[in-house]
């Protein structure tokens, strides 16, 4: 008998997820353990497995660029040759592929009118996405594939599709990157033509769809502002003594093998190793908000700021307290990896009592973060800037200092706690040696 696959919550706060890319398309055999389908969540696009039983994919009910709530149906397995089921309806307080009735402004071109706005929506839902090519025709691509064809200057109609109904998939683009598809050469103006005004470059009028990851994004960072009162805090720190410990490490370490103890440490690396020595400094900070209790973490769990297309995600490096410069540079730069490509874990991403936000390789100088609930602090970190100073012989002389600023929850902290910390953390890279002991 058919066994329906729904979708599972795949994150402590995950209500939607959005199919990414299928591996196994309808008719494929599958396994117990096989990787059916990418599932783009809150927080990363996660691998999703086959966990029921060996069969066939007898229907697949949701396409890649759909969101589905947890629990809705998204394929169907069963034996070979039997019929597929309908896709259960979903319950009053579900929808199937949407959490609005309103359709995406994106969806509106590829609807036609079934004369009620319950089939309207139902033919969107099933609509695949399509672009216009040169000759007006339609050509059916998933939201992934046009990204990233537009991404690579390779046109939809260059790349012949092998998804369901002759959909462009993610791998079909590649295949034709691999094969040296490109765009045609733009052919020179006739001499009578008149010249035409170039557009700005990098400017383009579009709606841009929500993620599910800038959804949360939107929601958490909303709920900070509206639930937690901030208050802010910024010190200076003589950031020259890092600067050179920094660069004498990696002289000697850069470029040495792994195996031999290469590494590269960075900037950010040490501003981690301190907060970690901070917070164990003064514990008070490292706490949440609980209503009618705070609770003091008995461990450092940093989760720092990593850039993404779509957002920022937030890894953390657990027990940073007890973890060497070494060990704990060796863990960002592989946290660092997984989030770039997409494949960390929940539970590499929950957990943290302390956040670390660093904007310096951007070239900004000071700024203030949005607390990461539950956490009491947040630390955002500036660029190392050359600038006069004066030094202690009352000289005026050529200086290299770093701006740290702290948002507090007031709740939890007051000023004079979290000044204790400032003050914790700059003895700490005002004197980095403290870091190796």
């Amino acid at each position: 008998m058919a066994e329906i696959i729904n979708m599972p919550k795949l994150s402590d706060t995950m209500e939607v997820g959005t199919i990414a890319n299928w591996r196994k398309q309808e008719g494929d055999e599958v396994s117990q353990g096989d990787i059916l389908c990418e599932v783009e969540t809150d927080k990363a696009t996660m691998d999703l497995e086959n966990l029921v039983a060996d069969g066939v994919i007898l229907k697949i009910y949701a396409q890649p660029g759909d969101e589905a709530p947890v629990g809705a149906p998204i394929c169907a397995i069963g034996e070979k040759g039997e019929a597929a089921p309908d896709a259960p309806s979903p319950k009053k307080e579900e929808k199937a592929f949407d959490t609005e009735v309103k359709e995406p402004e994106e969806d509106k071109e590829v609807s036609k009118d079934t004369g009620s706005a319950e089939g309207r929506k139902q033919e969107t839902l099933q609509a695949p996405e399509t672009s216009d090519s040169d000759d007006g025709s339609r050509i059916k691509a998933s939201p992934l594939a046009k990204k990233l064809a537009a991404s690579k200057g390779i046109p939809l109609s260059a790349i012949k599709g092998t998804g369901p109904g002759g959909r462009i998939v993610k791998k079909d683009v590649l295949a034709a990157e691999e094969n040296g598809v490109s765009g045609p050469e733009e052919s020179a103006p006739a001499a009578s033509a008149p010249a035409l005004q170039a557009p700005a470059p990098g400017l383009e009028e579009k709606t841009i769809k929500v993620s599910q990851m800038r959804k949360v994004i939107a929601k958490r960072l909303l709920q900070s502002k509206t639930e937690v009162p901030h208050f802010y805090l910024e010190t200076e720190v003589d950031a020259a003594a890092l600067i050179k410990m920094r660069a004498e490490l990696n002289a000697t370490l850069a470029d040495l093998p792994p195996e031999a103890g290469g590494i590269k440490f960075t900037v950010n690396d040490f501003i981690l190793k301190a907060s970690a020595e901070a917070l164990r400094r003064v514990p008070q900070v490292n706490a949440s908000w609980q209503g009618d209790t705070i609770q003091q973490s008995g461990s450092v769990n940093l989760a720092f700021g990593v850039a993404l297309e779509d957002g920022l995600v937030t890894p953390v490096i657990r027990n940073a307290e007890s973890k060497s410069l070494r060990t704990i540079s060796a863990e960002a730069k592989a946290l660092i990896k997984k989030a770039r490509s997409k494949k960390l874990g929940a539970d590499e991403m929950s957990g943290s009592t302390f956040t670390v936000t660093n904007l310096g390789m951007y070239g900004v100088t000071g700024f203030y973060g949005i607390i990461n609930m539950p956490n009491a602090a947040i630390l955002s970190v500036g660029a190392t800037i050359k600038k006069p100073v004066v030094n202690d012989a009352g000289e005026i002389v050529v200086g290299q200092r770093m701006s740290i600023g702290m948002a507090g929850d007031h709740r939890i902290i007051d000023g004079a706690v979290g000044a204790e910390f400032l003050m914790a953390l700059k003895e700490t890279l005002e004197k980095p040696a403290l870091m190796l002991v």
